[in-house]
Formats: C-alpha cells, sequence, structure tokens
C-alpha cells in the first residue's frame, strides 16, 4: 500500500523539488519507504517524466520492494499503491514462460506481467489497485485503477503537463493545477454529500474511473474501460439445480476471496462491529483454522455500544479480540483530525477516522473490513424501497397531466417541510426530470433546494452532472430491479462515498483496509445471480448468511441493522454548535459559491428540527475544506 504521483513534461522539464514536495505530501500513506526518479528522453521529441512513491511495506519487507521500480529487460519504470492478491500465481505462470524474478513483492510480478502482456494483463490480476508504469518501448505512460474502485487516482492536464496522484491534495500542491472550484462537483457534493467519480471538486481535475484505463502518449490522454460491474447479458430465470450450483459457486469464491486477502508479511487484522459482514469475515477465517485478531470500538456510554455483539462474535468464533474503549468525547476530539484528512469534502467518515487511529495504534498494519456486504448482498433498505418507488414513477408517468399537477400539489402541502416529504414530492413533481429513484433515496439537497442555492450560471454544470447519473443509470439496462439497485450503490454510494473514505481515513494513519467483500470476482458472480435470490422475508442477506453453513450466531443475524452511531444531531446543537454556527457566517468559500441566505436557511431549518444534522454538516465540511486548501470558486 502506497502513495503515488508522476509529472509528465512534454517538451519542457520536471523540476526536482515540485516532485519531491509532491512525493512528500503522502508521507502518511507510506511511512516507510520514499523515493523518486526523473526520465529524460530526447528523441523523437523532449519529454520527462517524473515519478514518486512512498510505500507502507506490507509484502517484501526488504529494499527489493523499493520504488519507482524499474524491468531491467523492459527498460520499463512503476509507481503502484495495492495489492494484488494473487500475485503468487501469476509470478508462477510468468516463471514458465522463462521470465526471471529478483525480488518477493508483487510490484515486481505487476511490472513484470505489464512487460509480457501489455494492457491485458489487468484482466490477470486479483485485488486493489492504482499504478501507472512508463513504457520505454513506445514511450507511453499506462495508468490503471482497479475494478472495483478501492483505490483512487486522479489526474489533470495543466498546460504542458500531465500529473496523477493518489490524492486531489497532492495535485495542488505541485503549483501546476489552478486551485478553482468545478461548478459541476459542488452541485454534485451538495445533491449526494460526496463528489461522484470522474468529478472533483477542483475544475479540471479528475478521477480515473474503475475498471478504466488511461494512456498518455504524444500528448494526447486516451482512456478505456477494461471491466465493467454490470453483466452484459440480464441474469436468466433458474431452476432449483442451478440455482443451488451457483449458490455453492458463490461461496467458493467468497471463501477464496477472504483467505487470499489474508496474504501479508505483516500480521492481519478485522475491524468486527458485530454485524453480520464482519462477522461472517471472523466465520469464514474460523473455519480454515485461522487465528485472527479483531478490533472493535466501545463506547464508553452503553447506548452506542456494540460490545455484547462483538464479543458474541469474537467468543463464537475464538478470535484475538480487542476493545478499543472511547467516549463520545473522544470521537469528538477526533473529528479535527478527520476533517483535515479528506482528500475530498464528505459528510461521512468519522468512523473509519477513529477505528483506523485505534487499531494502528496497537501495532496493526493490514485490516479486514466487512464494507461492501449491503451492497452485493442486498442489505440496504433501498432493495426494497427503491423497486417499489421505481413502480409508482412508472404508473404516475402515464396518468395524464391533468391529474398529476393537482395530486403533485396536494402532496407537497401534506408535510413538505422534512426531508423524506421533500424527496417524496420531489419524486411526484419530477415528471421524469429525475435520473431514476435510486439517486433521490440517496440525495442530500432536492433538485428544488439546490437551484435555491445556485445560479441560472450553473445550468450547464448542473448538465455535467446530471450526465453522469445518466450513464451509471445506462450500465443497468440489462438488469433487474434489485440487481440494478445492487450496481448503483456499489458505483455510486460505495465507490464515491464508503470506499473514498475507508482509503483517506485508513491512510492518515498508515493503515491499509482490505474489503473481501468486493472482490471483483465475487461481484460478477452475485449480478449474474437474479435479485429476487438476494431477497428473504426472514432472514437479511440469505447468500451471504447461507454461505456461512448456519454458524453465525442467531442473535447476529436477526438484530436490527445499524451502523456506527454518533450523535451528530446532539453536537450540532451543543458542543460544535458555536463552530458550526460561526464557520457557516463567514462562510467566505461559500457565499461566492452559494446563495448565503440560502445556506442560512438551512442552519435556521436545522435549528428548528425541519432538516437532519447531515445537511449544514454538509455545507460546513466544504467551507472547511476550501479554506483550508485555499479553493475559490
Amino acid at each position: 500500500m502506497c502513495g503515488i504521483v508522476g509529472i509528465v513534461a512534454r517538451q519542457s522539464s520536471v523540476a526536482p523539488e515540485v516532485l519531491e514536495r509532491a512525493t512528500q505530501s503522502l508521507a502518511h500513506r507510506g511511512p516507510d519507504d520514499s523515493g523518486t526518479i526523473i526520465l529524460r528522453e530526447d528523441a523523437p521529441e523532449p519529454v520527462e517524466v517524473g515519478l514518486g512513491n512512498r510505500r507502507l511495506s506490507i509484502l517484501d519487507l526488504s529494499p527489493l520492494g523499493h520504488q519507482p521500480m524499474q524491468d531491467p529487460t523492459t527498460g520499463n519504470w512503476i509507481v503502484y499503491n495495492g495489492e494484488i492478491y494473487n500475485f503468487r500465481e501469476i509470478r508462477e505462470r510468468l516463471g514458465r514462460e522463462g521470465v526471471r524474478f529478483h525480488s518477493h513483492s508483487d510490484t515486481e510480478v505487476l511490472l513484470k506481467a505489464y512487460g509480457r502482456w501489455g494492457e491485458h494483463c489487468l484482466r490477470e490480476l486479483r485485488g486493489m489497485f492504482a499504478f501507472a508504469i512508463w513504457d520505454a518501448r513506445h514511450r507511453r505512460l499506462f495508468v490503471a485503477r482497479d475494478p472495483m474502485g478501492i483505490k483512487p487516482l486522479y489526474y489533470a492536464s495543466p498546460g504542458g503537463y500531465f500529473l496523477f496522484a493518489s490524492e486531489v491534495r497532492t495535485l495542488l500542491g505541485t503549483g501546476l493545477v489552478p486551485r478553482r472550484m468545478d461548478r459541476a462537483g459542488l452541485l454534485n457534493y451538495l445533491a449526494f454529500g460526496s463528489l461522484y467519480d470522474p468529478i472533483t471538486l477542483i475544475e479540471g481535475v479528475f478521477a480515473l474511473r474503475p475498471g478504466h484505463y488511461l494512456v498518455w502518449e504524444k500528448g494526447a490522454v486516451r482512456e478505456a474501460m477494461y471491466w465493467d460491474l454490470s453483466p452484459k447479458e440480464r441474469p436468466a430465470h433458474l431452476g432449483a439445480p442451478e440455482r443451488k450450483q451457483l449458490e455453492e459457486e458463490v461461496q467458493a469464491v467468497l471463501d477464496q476471496s477472504v483467505r487470499m486477502q489474508m496474504i501479508s508479511d505483516v500480521p492481519v487484522g478485522a475491524f468486527l462491529s458485530g454485524g453480520i459482514d464482519s462477522s461472517s469475515l471472523a466465520g469464514i477465517l474460523s473455519r480454515g483454522g485461522c487465528q485472527l485478531s479483531t478490533f472493535s470500538i466501545v463506547f464508553r456510554e452503553a447506548d452506542y455500544s456494540e460490545a455484547e455483539f462483538s464479543r458474541m462474535v469474537a467468543r463464537k468464533f475464538g478470535t484475538d479480540h480487542h476493545e478499543i474503549l472511547v467516549s463520545q468525547g473522544d470521537a469528538l476530539d477526533a473529528l479535527p483530525g478527520a476533517v483535515l484528512a479528506m482528500d475530498q469534502p464528505t459528510i461521512d467518515g468519522l468512523n473509519t477516522y477513529l477505528v483506523s487511529r485505534q487499531t494502528r495504534a496497537a501495532g496493526i498494519k493490514v485490516a479486514l473490513s466487512g464494507l461492501g456486504g449491503d451492497e452485493l448482498f442486498a442489505g440496504y433498505s433501498s432493495f426494497r424501497t427503491v423497486p417499489r418507488m421505481e413502480r409508482f414513477a412508472g404508473v404516475w408517468r402515464y396518468l395524464p397531466s391533468l391529474a398529476r399537477v393537482p395530486l403533485a400539489g396536494a402532496f407537497s402541502l401534506v408535510a413538505p417541510s422534512t426531508d423524506q416529504n421533500r424527496k417524496f414530492a420531489t419524486l411526484a413533481r419530477a415528471n421524469g426530470s429525475v435520473a431514476h429513484p435510486y439517486f433521490l433515496s440517496r440525495m442530500l439537497f432536492t433538485p428544488r433546494q439546490r437551484e435555491g442555492f445556485c445560479s441560472a450560471r450553473d445550468q450547464q454544470a448542473l448538465q455535467r452532472a446530471n450526465a453522469l447519473l445518466e450513464e451509471s443509470l445506462g450500465h443497468t439496462r440489462n438488469l433487474d430491479a434489485i440487481n440494478r439497485v445492487s450496481y448503483l450503490e456499489a458505483r455510486c454510494y460505495m465507490l464515491n462515498t464508503l470506499l473514498r473514505d475507508a482509503d483517506v481515513m485508513s491512510m492518515a494513519h498508515g493503515l491499509e483496509v482490505r474489503v473481501p467483500l468486493i472482490d471483483h470476482l465475487l461481484a460478477e458472480k452475485l449480478m449474474a445471480i437474479p435479485g429476487s435470490w438476494k431477497l428473504d422475508r426472514r432472514t437479511p442477506k440469505p447468500l451471504l448468511v447461507g454461505a456461512l453453513g448456519g454458524t453465525l450466531p442467531d442473535e447476529i443475524v436477526r438484530r436490527r441493522k445499524r451502523g456506527f452511531t454518533l450523535p451528530f444531531e446532539h453536537w450540532l446543537r451543543d458542543e460544535l454548535r458555536s463552530e458550526v454556527e460561526q464557520t457557516l457566517g463567514r462562510a467566505e468559500a461559500l457565499a461566492a459559491a452559494l446563495n448565503p441566505d440560502a445556506v442560512r436557511a438551512v442552519w435556521s431549518d436545522f435549528q428548528r428540527g425541519a432538516t437532519s444534522w447531515s445537511r449544514p454538516w454538509a455545507l460546513y465540511v466544504l467551507q472547511r475544506w476550501c479554506e483550508l486548501h485555499s479553493v475559490r470558486a
């Protein structure tokens, strides 16, 4: 696990001090080693390529894993962030083809695989990664990101340069990227409380999308998709024998994914909340005789503690269990650090920041997480509510317009002042203007509220932001209603909130988080299964629970779903009130970007109980992020 950066200068030069500064800005991601290299080529035209790496040593702890790394056979150079879990199998295959190795690192395996197979090496990789290879023979830069988007990569093309990095902040720190706010990114953030790939909050900076690679060659940039979560054909109706076979295949791939992600040259732990997802990881590993160290956050305040459930799972599967005792005050004290750790503004992430900090302090460098179980195994309420909203929207669309208008007006008058009713009123009034009910279910500020924030000049930006949603929706045409929700949850909420926050909040402490439940081969199996198989009135996430063969404690399976709960609603009315109120009051960055009256109205609505804490908190985080990074509208 590492932080990577690169600067390509065509008919220009890479300043060594700029490359070094950019590399050191990623020190939190890789505290164990650092390296930079500037490559110079003169023919047929002058090109300089600067590559930088900060390393968190997980596999092959020796100096042979140092980056940037060169393949002496091809002359290619690589900087790489991530883990290739099947690197030993790929190494053996390459060895049979005559390829020789000098280290035991997955970095060298990846470099040699590209040298042997070119871009087709991506088909062989199983893991999480973002990497860049300078292809010496073709004089081009090859950049790629893993299929599920677990590891981030951002790029920009300012002037005569091409830049890439693990973090947006690193690109800003080069001084080559103007610190201007992207209006489409702003609207995107207001809609969902996070930025949706490939847009960022910075104009001209883009995220390389999951399952995509990018080629820079002679100043031109070409991007292509090599893998998508959506199957090419809609899952067929399957009988009982086929269902049993598919369920067995899911179980086999799940077991394989969990076990292979224990590969490490340092100790591996696991987050254990006592929910189905993290408990499943503990259960699968215990079945193979693995002695697992588990870590749980335990609150001193009983109202917020889930200790009884994590203890139950630890006893059941015999883990070496560690409880990290914190108070609500400890969590509150961690807030400034968590905001500082955000690479892009987000309304989430404090939970991961807190558990990552304490796990790393306990001496663990790698932790397994149950993230992704809800998205791929249909654990959210959205898997039931969104298909119902789809049916409502379908019926509503065919009502005569003379009937729709008064009905929508009457609905808006019933109880328009709550967040939930605003969403239903939006659906009733939308008349096709909302891309899909899923986006409404995840929406922070409704379209009408965003119109109040912004000006008429944002119409083009709004079209860009909406085009992203339409593009995601376009990949779901062959899916049934439940699998469509799974795709959208994975490619929208999970990708742009959960995975991004997990990456930056864990790497802020030099901790590598692995997510076995979203292995891309497992995801392929799950998306090929009819959605109706993933829901059961008696058992949540039946495919995941079934894969454990009844070994999960019934109290874990039947417990009411509950996330990592923090009392933001209380904090914003008490301990954080002054800080948030003052920040929104001065709001230099927001005043230039948003209507100040609309910002004040959100705070007023929260004070009188007409909106939840997440709305003013989103505006507070946006303002603080812009201040910290000197971003102007």
